[in-house]
Protein backbone atom coordinates (compact mmCIF):
# COMPACT_ATOMS: atom_id res chain seq x y z
CA UNK A 1 0.00 0.00 0.00
CA UNK A 2 1.21 3.48 -0.79
CA UNK A 3 2.61 5.48 2.12
CA UNK A 4 0.08 8.31 2.57
CA UNK A 5 2.61 10.26 4.62
CA UNK A 6 4.96 10.22 1.63
CA UNK A 7 2.15 11.33 -0.68
CA UNK A 8 1.42 14.20 1.72
CA UNK A 9 5.04 15.28 2.22
CA UNK A 10 6.41 14.65 -1.29
CA UNK A 11 3.48 14.61 -3.74
CA UNK A 12 5.62 15.48 -6.76
CA UNK A 13 7.98 12.57 -6.02
CA UNK A 14 5.08 10.11 -5.79
CA UNK A 15 3.36 11.46 -8.88
CA UNK A 16 6.56 11.40 -10.88
CA UNK A 17 7.33 7.80 -9.91
CA UNK A 18 3.84 6.53 -10.67
CA UNK A 19 3.68 8.48 -13.95
CA UNK A 20 6.44 6.17 -15.21
CA UNK A 21 3.90 3.34 -15.18
CA UNK A 22 2.05 5.07 -18.01
CA UNK A 23 -1.39 4.67 -16.43
CA UNK A 24 -3.46 7.86 -16.62
CA UNK A 25 -5.97 6.38 -14.18
CA UNK A 26 -3.37 6.48 -11.41
CA UNK A 27 -3.16 10.29 -11.68
CA UNK A 28 -6.91 10.61 -11.21
CA UNK A 29 -6.74 8.24 -8.26
CA UNK A 30 -3.99 10.28 -6.62
CA UNK A 31 -6.11 13.42 -7.02
CA UNK A 32 -8.98 11.67 -5.24
CA UNK A 33 -6.70 10.45 -2.47
CA UNK A 34 -5.26 13.89 -1.87
CA UNK A 35 -8.75 15.41 -1.74
CA UNK A 36 -9.88 12.75 0.73
CA UNK A 37 -6.78 13.27 2.85
CA UNK A 38 -7.38 17.05 2.95
CA UNK A 39 -10.96 16.40 4.00
CA UNK A 40 -9.86 13.91 6.65
CA UNK A 41 -7.36 16.33 8.16
CA UNK A 42 -9.96 19.12 8.20
CA UNK A 43 -12.39 16.85 10.04
CA UNK A 44 -9.72 15.85 12.55
CA UNK A 45 -8.87 19.50 13.20
CA UNK A 46 -12.54 20.45 13.65
CA UNK A 47 -13.12 17.49 15.98
CA UNK A 48 -10.10 18.39 18.08
CA UNK A 49 -11.47 21.91 18.41
CA UNK A 50 -14.96 20.76 19.40
CA UNK A 51 -13.61 18.21 21.89
CA UNK A 52 -11.51 20.94 23.47
CA UNK A 53 -14.65 23.07 23.73
CA UNK A 54 -16.47 20.12 25.33
CA UNK A 55 -13.71 19.71 27.88
CA UNK A 56 -13.84 23.40 28.80
CA UNK A 57 -17.62 23.23 28.98
CA UNK A 58 -17.41 20.24 31.32
CA UNK A 59 -15.14 22.20 33.66
CA UNK A 60 -17.52 25.17 33.58
CA UNK A 61 -20.49 22.88 34.24
CA UNK A 62 -18.71 21.35 37.24
CA UNK A 63 -18.19 24.79 38.75
CA UNK A 64 -21.78 25.80 38.03
CA UNK A 65 -23.15 22.63 39.63
CA UNK A 66 -21.29 23.39 42.83
CA UNK A 67 -23.10 26.71 42.99
CA UNK A 68 -26.58 25.89 41.66
CA UNK A 69 -26.79 22.08 41.92
CA UNK A 70 -28.45 22.06 38.48
CA UNK A 71 -27.69 23.23 34.96
CA UNK A 72 -30.09 25.61 33.27
CA UNK A 73 -32.16 24.06 30.43
CA UNK A 74 -30.46 26.25 27.82
CA UNK A 75 -26.99 25.04 28.96
CA UNK A 76 -28.08 21.42 28.84
CA UNK A 77 -29.37 21.97 25.29
CA UNK A 78 -26.08 23.57 24.25
CA UNK A 79 -24.16 20.58 25.62
CA UNK A 80 -26.51 18.16 23.83
CA UNK A 81 -26.03 20.01 20.55
CA UNK A 82 -22.24 20.01 21.00
CA UNK A 83 -22.25 16.25 21.65
CA UNK A 84 -24.42 15.65 18.59
CA UNK A 85 -22.08 17.71 16.41
CA UNK A 86 -19.09 15.71 17.67
CA UNK A 87 -20.86 12.40 17.05
CA UNK A 88 -21.84 13.48 13.55
CA UNK A 89 -18.30 14.55 12.66
CA UNK A 90 -16.87 11.31 14.09
CA UNK A 91 -19.20 9.30 11.87
CA UNK A 92 -18.24 11.44 8.88
CA UNK A 93 -14.55 10.95 9.69
CA UNK A 94 -14.97 7.17 9.86
CA UNK A 95 -16.59 7.22 6.44
CA UNK A 96 -13.84 9.34 4.92
CA UNK A 97 -11.10 7.17 6.45
CA UNK A 98 -12.77 4.00 5.16
CA UNK A 99 -13.04 5.48 1.66
CA UNK A 100 -9.43 6.69 1.80
CA UNK A 101 -8.20 3.24 2.83
CA UNK A 102 -10.26 1.52 0.14
CA UNK A 103 -9.10 3.88 -2.62
CA UNK A 104 -5.48 3.54 -1.54
CA UNK A 105 -5.69 -0.22 -2.24
CA UNK A 106 -5.94 0.56 -5.97
CA UNK A 107 -2.70 2.59 -6.09
CA UNK A 108 0.25 0.55 -7.42
CA UNK A 109 3.73 0.44 -5.97
CA UNK A 110 6.33 3.05 -6.92
CA UNK A 111 8.82 1.70 -9.50
CA UNK A 112 12.42 1.97 -8.35
CA UNK A 113 14.55 4.60 -10.11
CA UNK A 114 16.83 2.04 -11.80
CA UNK A 115 14.00 0.65 -13.93
CA UNK A 116 14.13 1.74 -17.59
CA UNK A 117 11.36 4.07 -18.73
CA UNK A 118 8.74 2.85 -21.17
CA UNK A 119 6.56 -0.18 -21.84
CA UNK A 120 7.32 -3.84 -22.55
CA UNK A 121 9.33 -2.86 -25.61
CA UNK A 122 11.83 -1.15 -23.29
CA UNK A 123 12.59 -4.19 -21.14
CA UNK A 124 16.32 -4.89 -20.90
CA UNK A 125 18.18 -8.21 -21.05
CA UNK A 126 20.74 -7.99 -18.25
CA UNK A 127 22.37 -11.42 -18.70
CA UNK A 128 21.91 -14.77 -20.39
CA UNK A 129 23.08 -18.34 -19.86
CA UNK A 130 23.45 -21.23 -22.30
CA UNK A 131 23.39 -21.38 -26.07
CA UNK A 132 19.84 -21.25 -27.47
CA UNK A 133 19.21 -23.93 -30.07
CA UNK A 134 18.23 -22.92 -33.57
CA UNK A 135 14.50 -22.42 -33.98
CA UNK A 136 12.74 -25.55 -35.16
CA UNK A 137 11.72 -29.02 -34.12
CA UNK A 138 8.39 -30.33 -32.90
CA UNK A 139 6.40 -28.08 -30.54
CA UNK A 140 6.06 -29.38 -27.01
CA UNK A 141 2.37 -30.25 -27.38
CA UNK A 142 3.25 -32.51 -30.30
CA UNK A 143 6.18 -34.05 -28.39
CA UNK A 144 3.97 -34.61 -25.32
CA UNK A 145 1.24 -36.25 -27.40
CA UNK A 146 3.72 -38.62 -29.09
CA UNK A 147 5.17 -39.53 -25.69
CA UNK A 148 1.70 -39.98 -24.21
CA UNK A 149 2.56 -37.82 -21.19
CA UNK A 150 0.00 -34.99 -21.43
CA UNK A 151 -3.65 -35.32 -22.44
CA UNK A 152 -4.98 -31.91 -23.40
CA UNK A 153 -8.26 -33.20 -24.84
CA UNK A 154 -9.31 -35.09 -21.71
CA UNK A 155 -8.28 -32.16 -19.55
CA UNK A 156 -10.59 -29.94 -21.58
CA UNK A 157 -13.34 -32.54 -21.20
CA UNK A 158 -12.96 -32.42 -17.42
CA UNK A 159 -12.64 -28.68 -16.81
CA UNK A 160 -12.37 -26.78 -20.09
CA UNK A 161 -9.34 -25.47 -21.93
CA UNK A 162 -6.32 -24.57 -19.86
CA UNK A 163 -6.51 -27.62 -17.58
CA UNK A 164 -4.11 -30.27 -18.97
CA UNK A 165 -3.91 -33.81 -17.59
CA UNK A 166 -0.42 -35.19 -17.01
CA UNK A 167 -0.30 -38.95 -17.61
CA UNK A 168 2.17 -41.68 -16.65
CA UNK A 169 5.72 -40.40 -17.07
CA UNK A 170 4.28 -36.92 -17.51
CA UNK A 171 2.82 -37.01 -14.00
CA UNK A 172 6.09 -38.43 -12.70
CA UNK A 173 8.04 -35.69 -14.49
CA UNK A 174 5.91 -32.98 -12.86
CA UNK A 175 6.32 -34.58 -9.43
CA UNK A 176 10.06 -35.00 -10.03
CA UNK A 177 10.49 -31.34 -10.94
CA UNK A 178 8.70 -30.25 -7.76
CA UNK A 179 10.79 -32.53 -5.55
CA UNK A 180 14.02 -31.52 -7.29
CA UNK A 181 13.30 -27.83 -6.77
CA UNK A 182 12.20 -28.21 -3.16
CA UNK A 183 15.35 -30.19 -2.35
CA UNK A 184 17.58 -27.65 -4.09
CA UNK A 185 16.07 -24.67 -2.30
CA UNK A 186 15.90 -26.25 1.15
CA UNK A 187 19.18 -28.18 1.18
CA UNK A 188 21.42 -25.79 -0.73
CA UNK A 189 19.76 -22.37 -0.57
CA UNK A 190 18.56 -22.52 3.04
CA UNK A 191 14.82 -22.01 2.62
CA UNK A 192 12.27 -23.36 5.10
CA UNK A 193 9.63 -25.48 3.36
CA UNK A 194 5.98 -24.55 3.88
CA UNK A 195 2.83 -26.40 2.87
CA UNK A 196 0.14 -23.70 3.04
CA UNK A 197 -3.62 -23.84 2.45
CA UNK A 198 -4.64 -23.64 -1.21
CA UNK A 199 -7.55 -21.32 -0.38
CA UNK A 200 -7.32 -18.06 1.55
CA UNK A 201 -9.55 -15.34 2.96
CA UNK A 202 -10.22 -12.06 1.17
CA UNK A 203 -7.93 -10.00 3.41
CA UNK A 204 -5.06 -12.38 2.66
CA UNK A 205 -5.43 -11.78 -1.08
CA UNK A 206 -5.62 -8.08 -0.34
CA UNK A 207 -2.38 -8.24 1.66
CA UNK A 208 -0.26 -9.17 -1.35
CA UNK A 209 -2.09 -6.95 -3.83
CA UNK A 210 -4.29 -9.39 -5.79
CA UNK A 211 -7.43 -7.76 -4.39
CA UNK A 212 -9.34 -5.64 -4.93
CA UNK A 213 -7.89 -4.67 -8.32
CA UNK A 214 -7.62 -8.15 -9.90
CA UNK A 215 -10.65 -9.93 -8.50
CA UNK A 216 -11.87 -10.80 -12.02
CA UNK A 217 -8.73 -12.91 -12.58
CA UNK A 218 -9.08 -15.22 -9.57
CA UNK A 219 -11.33 -18.12 -8.64
CA UNK A 220 -13.65 -17.56 -5.69
CA UNK A 221 -15.74 -20.02 -3.68
CA UNK A 222 -19.27 -19.25 -2.57
CA UNK A 223 -20.78 -18.76 0.01
CA UNK A 224 -17.66 -18.73 2.21
CA UNK A 225 -15.83 -16.06 0.15
CA UNK A 226 -12.55 -17.97 -0.05
CA UNK A 227 -10.15 -17.66 -2.99
CA UNK A 228 -8.12 -20.36 -4.73
CA UNK A 229 -4.57 -19.10 -4.57
CA UNK A 230 -3.05 -17.76 -7.82
CA UNK A 231 0.42 -18.32 -6.33
CA UNK A 232 1.96 -19.55 -3.07
CA UNK A 233 3.22 -16.00 -2.62
CA UNK A 234 -0.20 -15.13 -1.21
CA UNK A 235 -0.39 -17.47 1.82
CA UNK A 236 3.38 -17.60 2.44
CA UNK A 237 3.83 -13.80 2.53
CA UNK A 238 0.85 -13.52 4.87
CA UNK A 239 2.35 -16.04 7.30
CA UNK A 240 3.76 -13.04 9.17
CA UNK A 241 0.64 -10.90 8.83
CA UNK A 242 0.02 -8.57 11.81
CA UNK A 243 3.30 -9.62 13.43
CA UNK A 244 6.35 -7.77 14.71
CA UNK A 245 9.30 -10.08 14.10
CA UNK A 246 12.73 -9.96 15.69
CA UNK A 247 15.06 -8.11 13.32
CA UNK A 248 17.85 -10.52 14.27
CA UNK A 249 15.91 -13.33 12.53
CA UNK A 250 15.98 -11.51 9.18
CA UNK A 251 16.41 -12.25 6.37
CA UNK A 252 14.02 -15.19 6.32
CA UNK A 253 13.38 -17.43 3.32
CA UNK A 254 10.44 -19.76 2.74
CA UNK A 255 9.72 -22.13 -0.14
CA UNK A 256 6.41 -23.76 -1.00
CA UNK A 257 4.98 -26.00 -3.68
CA UNK A 258 1.33 -25.40 -4.53
CA UNK A 259 -1.03 -25.71 -7.43
CA UNK A 260 -1.96 -22.27 -8.73
CA UNK A 261 -5.30 -21.15 -10.16
CA UNK A 262 -5.76 -18.18 -12.48
CA UNK A 263 -8.78 -17.24 -14.58
CA UNK A 264 -6.78 -14.60 -16.50
CA UNK A 265 -10.00 -13.02 -17.67
CA UNK A 266 -8.20 -10.51 -19.88
CA UNK A 267 -5.95 -13.02 -21.62
CA UNK A 268 -8.43 -14.84 -23.88
CA UNK A 269 -6.91 -15.95 -27.17
CA UNK A 270 -3.29 -15.28 -26.17
CA UNK A 271 -0.71 -18.10 -26.43
CA UNK A 272 -3.31 -20.79 -25.83
CA UNK A 273 -1.51 -23.75 -27.43
CA UNK A 274 -0.09 -26.46 -25.22
CA UNK A 275 1.30 -25.32 -21.88
CA UNK A 276 1.85 -21.69 -22.76
CA UNK A 277 -1.20 -20.37 -20.91
CA UNK A 278 -3.12 -22.56 -18.49
CA UNK A 279 -5.56 -21.92 -15.66
CA UNK A 280 -4.21 -24.52 -13.21
CA UNK A 281 -0.52 -25.26 -12.86
CA UNK A 282 2.13 -26.33 -10.38
CA UNK A 283 4.76 -23.94 -9.08
CA UNK A 284 7.48 -23.80 -6.47
CA UNK A 285 7.61 -20.33 -4.92
CA UNK A 286 10.36 -18.55 -3.04
CA UNK A 287 9.49 -15.79 -0.53
CA UNK A 288 11.96 -13.68 1.42
CA UNK A 289 11.56 -11.11 4.23
CA UNK A 290 14.31 -8.63 5.06
CA UNK A 291 15.05 -5.17 6.36
CA UNK A 292 14.89 -2.25 3.93
CA UNK A 293 18.67 -1.76 3.75
CA UNK A 294 19.18 -5.39 2.69
CA UNK A 295 16.46 -5.45 0.05
CA UNK A 296 18.58 -4.79 -3.10
CA UNK A 297 21.12 -7.49 -2.22
CA UNK A 298 18.36 -9.93 -1.25
CA UNK A 299 16.72 -9.43 -4.63
CA UNK A 300 19.89 -10.47 -6.41
CA UNK A 301 20.28 -13.53 -4.14
CA UNK A 302 16.67 -14.54 -4.76
CA UNK A 303 17.04 -14.22 -8.53
CA UNK A 304 20.21 -16.34 -8.56
CA UNK A 305 18.40 -19.05 -6.61
CA UNK A 306 15.69 -19.23 -9.27
CA UNK A 307 18.31 -19.18 -12.05
CA UNK A 308 20.07 -22.18 -10.56
CA UNK A 309 17.02 -24.33 -11.28
CA UNK A 310 17.25 -23.55 -15.00
CA UNK A 311 21.01 -24.11 -15.07
CA UNK A 312 20.65 -27.58 -13.59
CA UNK A 313 17.89 -28.37 -16.06
CA UNK A 314 20.31 -27.27 -18.79
CA UNK A 315 17.82 -24.83 -20.26
CA UNK A 316 19.21 -21.70 -21.95
CA UNK A 317 17.63 -18.65 -20.36
CA UNK A 318 17.91 -14.91 -20.05
CA UNK A 319 17.25 -12.45 -17.23
CA UNK A 320 15.12 -9.48 -18.26
CA UNK A 321 14.73 -6.27 -16.23
CA UNK A 322 11.17 -5.03 -16.71
CA UNK A 323 10.57 -1.42 -17.64
CA UNK A 324 8.54 0.85 -15.35
CA UNK A 325 5.52 0.56 -17.65
CA UNK A 326 5.58 -3.25 -17.62
CA UNK A 327 6.26 -4.01 -13.95
CA UNK A 328 3.44 -5.60 -11.96
CA UNK A 329 0.99 -3.73 -9.75
CA UNK A 330 2.65 -4.56 -6.41
CA UNK A 331 6.24 -4.75 -7.63
CA UNK A 332 8.88 -2.05 -7.36
CA UNK A 333 11.37 -4.00 -9.51
CA UNK A 334 11.10 -7.27 -11.41
CA UNK A 335 13.42 -9.58 -13.25
CA UNK A 336 11.73 -12.07 -15.58
CA UNK A 337 13.53 -15.35 -16.19
CA UNK A 338 12.77 -16.50 -19.72
CA UNK A 339 13.63 -19.95 -21.10
CA UNK A 340 14.18 -20.54 -24.79
CA UNK A 341 11.66 -22.82 -26.53
CA UNK A 342 13.14 -23.57 -29.96
CA UNK A 343 10.05 -25.12 -31.56
CA UNK A 344 7.78 -22.31 -30.44
CA UNK A 345 10.60 -19.99 -31.44
CA UNK A 346 10.28 -17.65 -28.49
CA UNK A 347 11.45 -16.89 -24.98
CA UNK A 348 8.96 -18.06 -22.35
CA UNK A 349 8.70 -16.47 -18.92
CA UNK A 350 8.89 -19.20 -16.27
CA UNK A 351 9.74 -17.02 -13.27
CA UNK A 352 9.32 -13.46 -12.09
CA UNK A 353 11.65 -12.32 -9.33
CA UNK A 354 10.34 -9.20 -7.63
CA UNK A 355 11.01 -6.87 -4.75
CA UNK A 356 7.93 -5.19 -3.33
CA UNK A 357 9.79 -2.85 -0.93
CA UNK A 358 7.35 -2.20 1.96
CA UNK A 359 4.24 -2.19 -0.26
CA UNK A 360 2.93 -5.62 0.77
CA UNK A 361 4.17 -5.25 4.33
CA UNK A 362 2.00 -2.14 4.76
CA UNK A 363 -1.06 -3.95 3.42
CA UNK A 364 -0.45 -7.03 5.60
CA UNK A 365 1.01 -5.09 8.57
CA UNK A 366 4.30 -7.01 8.74
CA UNK A 367 6.94 -5.24 10.81
CA UNK A 368 10.20 -5.96 12.53
CA UNK A 369 11.94 -4.55 15.57
CA UNK A 370 15.59 -4.03 14.48
CA UNK A 371 16.90 -4.28 18.05
CA UNK A 372 15.21 -4.73 21.44
CA UNK A 373 13.53 -1.47 22.38
CA UNK A 374 13.68 -0.05 18.85
CA UNK A 375 10.60 1.30 17.16
CA UNK A 376 9.04 -1.25 14.76
CA UNK A 377 9.53 -0.69 11.03
CA UNK A 378 7.95 -2.31 7.99
CA UNK A 379 9.90 -5.19 6.48
CA UNK A 380 10.56 -5.60 2.76
CA UNK A 381 9.06 -8.61 0.97
CA UNK A 382 10.40 -10.36 -2.12
CA UNK A 383 9.40 -13.42 -4.09
CA UNK A 384 10.28 -15.43 -7.18
CA UNK A 385 8.97 -18.49 -8.89
CA UNK A 386 11.52 -21.18 -8.28
CA UNK A 387 10.12 -22.13 -10.85
CA UNK A 388 6.70 -22.58 -12.54
CA UNK A 389 6.26 -25.94 -14.26
CA UNK A 390 4.23 -25.42 -17.47
CA UNK A 391 6.63 -23.35 -19.55
CA UNK A 392 9.63 -25.05 -17.97
CA UNK A 393 8.27 -28.40 -19.14
CA UNK A 394 7.52 -26.91 -22.56
CA UNK A 395 11.14 -25.73 -22.89
CA UNK A 396 12.44 -29.03 -21.52
CA UNK A 397 10.54 -31.08 -24.12
CA UNK A 398 11.53 -28.80 -27.00
CA UNK A 399 15.16 -28.31 -25.99
CA UNK A 400 16.04 -31.91 -25.14
CA UNK A 401 13.99 -33.72 -27.79
CA UNK A 402 15.88 -36.22 -29.95
CA UNK A 403 15.33 -37.17 -33.60
CA UNK A 404 13.89 -40.54 -32.56
CA UNK A 405 11.08 -38.80 -30.62
CA UNK A 406 12.55 -39.39 -27.16
CA UNK A 407 13.42 -36.58 -24.77
CA UNK A 408 16.71 -36.73 -22.87
CA UNK A 409 16.58 -35.67 -19.23
CA UNK A 410 19.31 -33.59 -17.57
CA UNK A 411 21.36 -35.44 -14.91
CA UNK A 412 19.81 -33.38 -12.10
CA UNK A 413 16.39 -34.89 -12.85
CA UNK A 414 17.39 -38.51 -13.45
CA UNK A 415 17.31 -39.60 -9.75
CA UNK A 416 13.85 -38.07 -9.37
CA UNK A 417 12.28 -39.45 -12.56
CA UNK A 418 14.06 -42.81 -12.45
CA UNK A 419 15.15 -42.72 -16.09
CA UNK A 420 17.47 -40.64 -18.24
CA UNK A 421 15.00 -40.14 -21.08
CA UNK A 422 11.32 -40.11 -21.93
CA UNK A 423 10.54 -42.49 -24.76
CA UNK A 424 7.41 -42.96 -26.90
CA UNK A 425 5.20 -45.87 -25.88
CA UNK A 426 5.61 -49.02 -27.97
CA UNK A 427 3.49 -49.24 -31.10
CA UNK A 428 0.43 -51.49 -30.74
CA UNK A 429 0.81 -54.93 -32.35
CA UNK A 430 -0.37 -55.34 -35.92
CA UNK A 431 -4.10 -55.88 -36.16
CA UNK A 432 -4.79 -54.45 -32.71
CA UNK A 433 -7.88 -52.25 -32.41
Amino acid sequence: MIDLKLLRSAPDQVRGALARRGDAGVTRLLNELEALDVRRRALVARLDQLKAERNEAAKADARLLKETRALPPEVREQRRELGARISGLEAELRGVEAELEQQALFVPNLPLPELPDGDVSCNQVVRAWGEPAAAGGRPHWDVAERLGIIDFARGAKLAGSGFPVFVGLGARLARALVNFMLDLHTREHGYVEIEPPFVVRREIMQGTGQLPKFEADVYRTDPDDLFLIPTAEVPVTNLLRDEIVDGATLPRGYVAYTPCFRREAGAAGKDTRGLLRVHQFDKVELVRFCRAADSPAEHEVLTRHAEEVLRRLELPYRVVLLAAGDVGFASAKTYDLEVWAPAVGSWLECSSSSTFTDFQARRANIRCRPRPGDRPEFVHTLNASGVALPRTIAALLETHQRPDGAVALPPALVPYVGTDCLVPPPAPPAGAA
